[in-house]
């Protein structure tokens, strides 16, 4: 689900010494195209969020990053963990809502022996291990809210309890989160409690979609290919083609769909690259969704009606997984382990030419 303007960070002046900051993390590569840290991107949406990056990193702010699904928000939350005095300590990343709900305390702030049925012997949880680091909270509107006062107790005291645990135990962390939900509408919706994330976005920032990255496209996928042909050693080229494809189609799964797609065709192609999108060419059958209804074609393999009716409720609620879970009548962990599914076999399950 796209961010809205609540969450739109302004773009700083982009003033000299703004300018000199960024230019120390800069660089580029032979296409011409600028990385800073992990994050690649030359188009002013991208060096705006650079500069952006640049003045928080150097502080413990907490920091929360909202994005479509694919943008990068992990690679956002690793650059500003590089790029801060707790480099050198540990980067833990936890997704969430992929984590059982009756676990997810456990998991974030260990348990003793003994505190629930399995539990044979203690164990530390991710802000113990994330202590001196940076510790990275993905999904985090897919958190609960009754497990979410603990964590606000964590993020303004620095102090906790394991599950069962009597000690008061402190972290040196810094906590950085993200979501593809708009955190306003989750609050509204009661999915996220208000003070958590007024909390979490000390400083907010919005990581832009591939369709605003004016320029970007094309330069990305020279850079993907590029890497490929010095791993195979080929000397591969997109056609005419693919690069009006790379400017022209809007790539809804932004950086990872086009990633996927540069790499399949990759595969594919002798010499020349083609581009090819089977959304585009098979739409005609594609479900067809009215409000709250779907229509499948009649001979759609099992397996395609089945992605299609889970990624229409997706859709249809909003991108909440647990109410689109729900829906579905599965359980949150089955949802997160079809998508992921979906994720990885994107480039050749659906995209066959």
């Amino acid at each position: 689900m796209a961010a809205t303007s609540d969450f739109d960070t302004p773009a700083p002046a982009r003033d000299s010494g703004g300018a000199q900051r960024i230019g120390k993390g800069l660089a580029r590569d032979t296409a011409g195209l600028e990385s800073y840290g992990l994050l690649y991107g030359s188009s002013p949406a991208m060096l705006d969020l650079y500069e952006q990056i640049e003045r928080v990193a150097s502080t413990d702010a907490t920091v929360l990053i909202v994005g479509e699904s694919g943008t990068g928000k992990e690679l956002v939350a690793r650059t500003i963990h590089d790029r801060s005095a707790r480099h050198d300590g540990p980067f833990v990343a936890v997704n969430c809502g992929a984590i059982p709900d009756n676990l997810l305390e456990a998991e974030l702030f260990g348990h003793e022996r003994g505190s629930f049925t399995g539990a044979v012997q203690g164990r530390a949880g991710y802000f113990e291990h994330a202590n001196g680091g940076t510790l990275f909270l993905d999904e985090i509107t897919e958190m609960m809210p009754v497990r979410q006062v603990k964590l606000l107790r964590a993020l303004e005291t620095g102090t906790f309890y394991r599950v069962g645990g009597t000690e008061l135990l402190r972290s040196d962390v810094r906590v950085v989160a993200a979501t593809n939900r708009d955190p306003m509408l989750a609050v509204r919706e009661n999915g996220l409690r208000e003070d958590l994330m007024y909390r979490l976005a000390v400083f907010p920032l919005r990581m832009p979609p591939l369709r605003e990255r004016e320029g970007d496209r094309e330069l990305l996928a020279l850079h993907f290919l590029a890497e490929l042909n010095a791993q195979e050693g080929t000397s591969k080229t997109f056609s005419k083609r693919a690069k009006e494809t790379l400017r022209t189609y809007s790539w809804p799964g932004n950086v990872r769909e086009l990633k996927n797609s540069v790499y399949r065709a990759f595969i594919l192609a002798e010499k020349t690259v083609e581009i090819e999108h089977p959304r585009l060419a098979a739409r005609s059958k594609k479900a067809v969704t009215q409000g709250d209804a779907m229509s499948i074609w009649v001979g759609t393999p099992l397996a395609e009606a089945q992605r299609q009716i889970i990624l229409g409720t997706l859709k249809y609620c909003g991108g909440d997984k647990r109410r689109a879970a729900k829906a579905l009548g599965v359980s949150l962990k089955t949802l997160y382990n079809r998508l992921g599914a979906y994720e990885e076999d994107d480039d050749t399950a659906t995209e066959t030419p």
